[in-house]
This record gives C-alpha cells, sequence and structure tokens, in this order.
C-alpha cells in the first residue's frame, strides 16, 4: 500500500477499533547508519513515556513518521492521531481549531464542534511546525498545557483532557525567544522530551536503501516491474546534498521511476551538489564544460536556498529573486527540483 505521510493507512486506528502496533518500516522508518539507528533507538524510549515531546530537524527528515511511531509504539496506540499544521490557523479562530466551540459562540457557529483536543482525547495531537503558531495560538496553548484543561468557545464548563502533545520544528526556537518571536515558557512545556532527527546527508548508506525501498513500493503502486538503480543514479544518490531529505529522494524516486521507459531507474536531469564544484586546476576540462558546469551548480544552489528559505513558496521566491514566476519553474524543472521538496506541511496538506 502506498503510504501517506499525512494519515498512516496502513496502522492508524479509528474509533471503531484499535490498530496493531506497526514496525518502523511499515511507517517509512528506514535506515541502517548509526545517526539513524540511534535516533529510533530514542524513539522507541519516547513511546515508553507519556510528556510533551519536542521533535527537531530539518524539512524532509520525518519528523512526523517519528511522531506516529511515538503514538503507535506507546500505550496510546489504540487511540487518536490528529496531526495539524499550526500554520493553518486562522488566528480569530485559534482556540475554537484547539478547544471547539458551542453553537452560537460567534457567526456561523450554527452547531457545536469538538476541537482538536477532544478529538485527540485518548491520544496525541502532533503539532507540526510550532514556529508558525500565532502569538494568540502560543498563550491558547500554553494556558491548555499547564494542567491540560480547556473550555469550548461560548462554553459555560471547563473540561479536562488526556491528551499527549508532540510537536515539531525546522526552526531554532532558542533563537526566536531570543528575538522576542516566541514564548519561552511555551517551549519549556513543549520540550519535556526533545529528539533531533539527522537529515539524509549524516546517514551514509542510508539515501540509497530508501531509494531501493521507494522504487519497490512505487513499482507495487503502478503496478509496474522492480528496476534497479542505475550506476549514476547510485553515484547521484551517495554526492547529493539532499537539502530536501527523504521527501527530496522519495520524489526524485517518483518522477523517475514513471518516466523511465530503460531497464533501469536513472536521473536523467539530476546535477549533485558536487559534480559542478570549483574548477580543480589539476582537471583538465575544456572551458565550456567547465563554465557549464560551474553554472550549473551555481543555479542549482542558488534555487535550492531560495526555495529552501521561502518554504516552496514559488510566487514568493519568484519575486525575491526578480525573476518571472515561469522562468523560475523552468529553471526547477531543468535542475530536477520540486516545489513540494520544500513546502511547508500546510502547502503539501
Amino acid at each position: 500500500m502506498l503510504f501517506d505521510r499525512r494519515s498512516d493507512r496502513t496502522t492508524a486506528p479509528d474509533s471503531r477499533g484499535a490498530a496493531e502496533v506497526p514496525d518502523f518500516a511499515r511507517l517509512n522508518l528506514v535506515g541502517e547508519s548509526p545517526a539513524f539507528l540511534e535516533a529510533l533507538r530514542l524513539i522507541r524510549k519516547l513511546s515508553t513515556a507519556d510528556a510533551a515531546v519536542l521533535i527537531q530537524g530539518e524539512t524532509g527528515t520525518g519528523k512526523e513518521l517519528a511522531a506516529r511511531a511515538i503514538h503507535y509504539l506507546g500505550s496510546r496506540r489504540t487511540a487518536p492521531f490528529i496531526p495539524v499544521n499550526c500554520g493553518a490557523f486562522p488566528d480569530s479562530l485559534v482556540e475554537s481549531e484547539f478547544f471547539g466551540h458551542a453553537r452560537g459562540a460567534f457567526t456561523d457557529a450554527k452547531e457545536s464542534r469538538a476541537g482538536l483536543i477532544e478529538q485527540a482525547e485518548g491520544g496525541t495531537l502532533f503539532l507540526d511546525e510550532l514556529e508558525t503558531l500565532s502569538a494568540r495560538g502560543q498563550v491558547a496553548l500554553l494556558r491548555f498545557l499547564q494542567d491540560h484543561t480547556y473550555r469550548p468557545v461560548g462554553g459555560a464548563l471547563g473540561r479536562t483532557a488526556n491528551v499527549r502533545v508532540i510537536g515539531s520544528t525546522n526552526a531554532d526556537l532558542a533563537a526566536m525567544v531570543k528575538r522576542g518571536d516566541y514564548r519561552a515558557d511555551l517551549v519549556f512545556r513543549l520540550s519535556v522530551l526533545t529528539m533531533e532527527l539527522p537529515p539524509l546527508r549524516a546517514r551514509p548508506g542510508d539515501a540509497v536503501l530508501l531509494a531501493e525501498r521507494f522504487v519497490r513500493r512505487f513499482a507495487a503502486h503502478y503496478k509496474l516491474a522492480v528496476k534497479p538503480l542505475d550506476a549514476a543514479a547510485r553515484q547521484y544518490i551517495e554526492r547529493h546534498d539532499w537539502p530536501g531529505n527523504v521527501r527530496e529522494l522519495e520524489n526524485l524516486v517518483h518522477r523517475s521511476l514513471v518516466l523511465s521507459d530503460g531497464p533501469s531507474v536513472s536521473f536523467p536531469n539530476a546535477v549533485s551538489d558536487t559534480d559542478a564544484g570549483p574548477a580543480d586546476a589539476s582537471i583538465v576540462r575544456p572551458f565550456s564544460e567547465a563554465k557549464a558546469r560551474a553554472i550549473a551548480h551555481f543555479e542549482r544552489t542558488y534555487v535550492i536556498e531560495l526555495l529552501r528559505r521561502t518554504k516552496g513558496n514559488i510566487s514568493l521566491a519568484a519575486r525575491l529573486c526578480g525573476k518571472e514566476r515561469s522562468r523560475l519553474g523552468k529553471l526547477m524543472k531543468k535542475h530536477g527540483l520540486e516545489r513540494v521538496a520544500f513546502a511547508s506541511a500546510a502547502d503539501r496538506a
């Protein structure tokens, strides 16, 4: 079954029954590198506790997958896992999103509605991209975390919730606190337990292992023959810096398998970060070839950083670099880059 990172269809329970405990492979947490194995060890350890967890790591490292593993390996596995992107909250409705509302609490509140906390009762509320939570949202969340009590908007009575909170971020919350952009007391409440997922570039050997797994999974999904990665593709995987981490690798394999007509999977338009670095005087190349490589390296590095800063917002990226949106899109296509590899969870939902 094709894995949907927004909802673990293979293992997630619903209100009608319990789910089996998944293993790491079924949650797409796959790897053999020392850094990754240490992360898995910590996930198992965190699953035995019940305090708030803060998961940190670059975009695409699998923070939601880690949160799901902590939930499904723990005692709350038969209760809901509710994921939400903090940047998707309308600021005026953040309390209603968290706590729900009573009928008539505000305009258009024609019926009572359960909030995210009530939906996650007995289970886990996963708050992705905590750095995007507004000041109003930070206050609301802090108030709940202090004693796990809340009151629906317009409601007369307070309630107590049995919910574990797991948050994630790819930002430096400590730096945001120093700048006055984030509440220090909320960070303290959220980071009772912490873990950081390693980027793919810090996991030697895992990228090829993951790529082969993605080939098998997408081949099964599309009912295609499983093809091996060709030598150039393997070399690219091992040398590439993977700014979009596992998600970037997954998208590249997905696209390449679907478009491949040969007996193996190749990446014809991919240019590795190390393929076109500064010219080495000991390497004799024609001037035109060296120049083309240097330009390609600059273009790709520039666009990667641009997309990383704008979280895949193509319109914003085009304005920042002074290019038309369509021309930036062509440049991305030229270098095998996809917006989704850099996008926020809100954009991916």
